[in-house]
């Protein structure tokens, strides 16, 4: 076929085959070309068509179906165009693009193409242009690739890096640039501005060791930094740096390597905080607990040391080493449950009173502790917790005094009143009865008949024999209460120890208009017991009892066991008695209400009661509702375990056989 010369659309002088689409279809329909025609049907990911010289659609392969949406008998014949978006057809794209191929051999672009539905998609599309034998134009081919997704992906990179370029160029309070290999500076953002004072344009380019200090310059520490990060992949390290002015800041500073794909070397990043604010508010609370822990160290008088949550010591002062004679080393680490005793640990009391403390704050407690040789000693402490921001218990803090010497003097103080105290009385009773004998000797001096002699007399026989149980009382309750008393033991029946108690006491009681009843079970009760001082207790108790009960009151025995142990109750409806003074009521020289003690004593007869029924074993209690209430005293005793009898022997009772 002659190549004829004519006017291509693009206005080139090109040679075109005379009939250029029978000589495209020639072409395709060769041998050669069939096979190439059936590889190409088979492409489904690239449209692959040919163009008859003007732009018109000659082929169309299964992949341009796929990627355009249209079928071979819709588009072939159409011109190319029609894949082209408005604005592309606008500039006349289409028909730029095929005189570039012809000019250059080749043409390669990206862009947005149209599908049969309208929809857009970003392609990348090469044009060839397709000559015959002689060097006449055929048309074009054209292959398409569908690269929405990766336009998609890349726009989506570079709207990350476009934010990430925002957000490190509008963060001033990081310091945040680029070094290449050799630690210059390629990039500046305004907190780098701010914190080190240089603008970008003073600062890239220039070498990063200009924010050094003279002495890390000599000891080549900023090329130190960049082979641990390029060593490592990422250095972090804190130090003084100089801003422009020459000022020092305290910075952290975060290198950071930054490699290729092939793991070539491109440079690092550099991010730098000023944190030289926060370097002055250690400084000064470093300061501030080095003053405390001098302050703290220096106290000897008390022991002053810091738990942790847990309860273990971590802190310790010279005061609590001299409190409590450990040294530091004994005690660290170690739960302050090592200061109380056996019974204290096992009761939880250390657990209990840190407790106390997380939910009060701050409590202060009396108690005792014990030191280093395992001595105990009186001692005021206090416990405060520590909390975070959060309210988070972080310990406690302990503040322990040693009070041995104030309980001490206090004991003393305390003895010091009680024999005050027991003078006062004792200085009574025995006035009294001096003072009846003075009068009674005076009256005998004058001239008497003889029987107000013998009435005198009597009276001092009678103050004489007060006198004499005063003492004999006194001397009695010393001997007991040391325990110099020995008690002979035997097997009595506790019923006919209170027949005899109340036998002696009879007269008294009816001289105060009182009532008196024993009641008792008719069991036999038999205790291990010294007749004598079990028969002073009860007598000292019904004593008590007439003493402390208004005219006309009523007294009440009361004998019970529970199978181990007897129980002896003596009873009244008299005064009564107010909690502190039963707390103290068997201590020694300790007195009723004055008015109720028209008799006198010496308050020695339930301190007497106490100390004997404990030798025997036992244990005695006082109870009372209050003033005017009455007064029960219970004395509770071990019952006699009943003796195997051999035949022909008998248990002792009372020193004779028993019935």
């Amino acid at each position: 076929m002659k190549p004829t010369k004519t006017n291509f659309p693009l206005g080139l002088p090109v040679e075109v085959a005379s009939d250029p689409s029978f000589s495209l279809l020639q072409v395709v329909e060769a041998e050669d070309g069939r096979i190439f025609r059936r590889l190409v049907e088979t492409v489904l990911d690239y449209a692959i068509f040919l163009l008859t010289p003007d732009g018109r659609v000659a082929s169309w392969n299964a992949g341009a179906e796929r990627i355009k949406g249209y079928q071979a008998h819709e588009i072939v014949g159409r011109h190319f165009s029609v894949f082209y978006p408005p604005e592309a057809l606008a500039r006349n794209w289409p028909a730029e693009e095929l005189r570039r191929a012809v000019l250059d051999g080749r043409l390669e672009d990206e862009g947005w193409r149209v599908r049969k539905d309208g929809s857009q998609f970003w392609a990348n599309v090469v044009i060839t242009p397709v000559l015959g034998p002689n060097g006449a134009l055929l048309g074009f081919s054209k292959v398409t690739r569908d690269l929405t997704e990766r336009r998609r992906a890349e726009e989506r990179v570079r709207d990350s890096e476009r934010a990430l370029r925002l957000l490190v160029n509008s963060a001033q309070d990081y310091a945040i640039f680029m070094l290449d290999p050799q630690g210059r500076i390629t990039s500046w953002n305004l907190g780098a501005e701010r914190i080190n004072g240089y603008t970008a344009s003073e600062a890239i380019g220039r070498h990063f060791s200009m924010f050094y200090e003279p002495e890390a310059l000599a000891a080549g520490w900023p090329q130190e930094e960049l082979r641990r990060a390029a060593a490592i992949g990422s250095f972090e390290d804190e130090g003084w740096r100089l801003r422009k002015d020459g000022k020092r800041i305290w910075a952290n500073v975060v290198i950071t390597a930054l490699r290729g794909q092939a793991g070539e070397l491109l440079g690092f990043s550099k991010v730098t905080r000023d944190l030289t604010e926060r370097k002055a508010h250690e400084e000064a609370l470093r300061e501030r607990e080095e003053s405390l822990r001098l302050l703290v160290d220096g106290v000897r008088d008390h022991a002053m040391f810091f738990l942790d949550a847990d309860g273990r010591i971590q802190t310790w002062n010279l005061g609590a080493q001299r409190v409590f004679g450990y040294a530091a080393e004994q005690v660290m680490g170690q739960d302050v449950s090592m200061f109380y005793s056996a019974q204290d640990r096992f009761e939880g009391k250390s657990a209990a009173e840190l407790s106390a403390a997380l939910l009060a704050g701050t409590t202060t407690i009396v108690g005792t502790r014990c030191r280093a040789d395992g001595s105990p000693f009186w001692a005021e402490i206090t416990t405060t917790s520590i909390h975070d921001g959060n309210n988070n218990c972080k310990g406690f803090i302990r503040i322990v005094r040693d009070t041995t010497a104030t309980k001490r003097a206090e004991a003393l103080e305390f003895e010091s009143k009680r024999i005050s105290e027991f003078i006062a009385v004792l200085s009574h009773e025995l006035r009294n009865p001096l003072a009846a004998i003075k009068n009674a000797v005076e009256l005998l001096r004058r001239p008497v008949g003889k029987p107000d002699a013998a009435r005198y007399v009597d009276m001092v026989g009678r103050q004489v024999a007060h006198m004499a149980r005063l003492i004999d009382d006194l001397l009695d309750v010393n001997r007991v209460m040391r325990g110099k008393v020995r008690l002979e033991l035997e097997v009595h029946e506790l019923d006919e120890l209170v027949s005899t108690a109340v036998e002696s006491v009879k007269a008294v009681v009816a001289a105060h208009n009182h009532t008196l009843h024993v009641r008792s079970a008719g069991d036999r009760r038999r205790v291990r017991a010294d007749a004598t001082r079990m028969t002073q207790v009860i007598v000292n108790l019904l004593t008590n009892a007439v003493k402390y009960t208004p005219e006309g009151g009523h007294i009440e025995v009361i004998v019970t066991d529970d199978g181990e142990v007897a129980h002896l109750e003596v009873k009244d409806n008299g005064l009564g008695m107010t909690d502190v003074l039963l707390q103290r009521a068997f201590e020694p020289f300790v007195q009723g209400a004055s008015a109720a003690n028209a008799e006198g004593g010496l308050g020695i007869g339930l301190a007497l009661v106490k100390s004997i029924v404990e030798q025997h074993g036992g244990h005695v209690a006082a109870l009372s509702a209050g003033l005017g209430q009455g007064t029960a005293f219970t004395v509770s005793l071990p019952l006699a375990k009943e003796p195997e009898v051999d035949k022909g022997s008998h248990p002792v009772v009372h020193g004779r056989p028993a019935p």
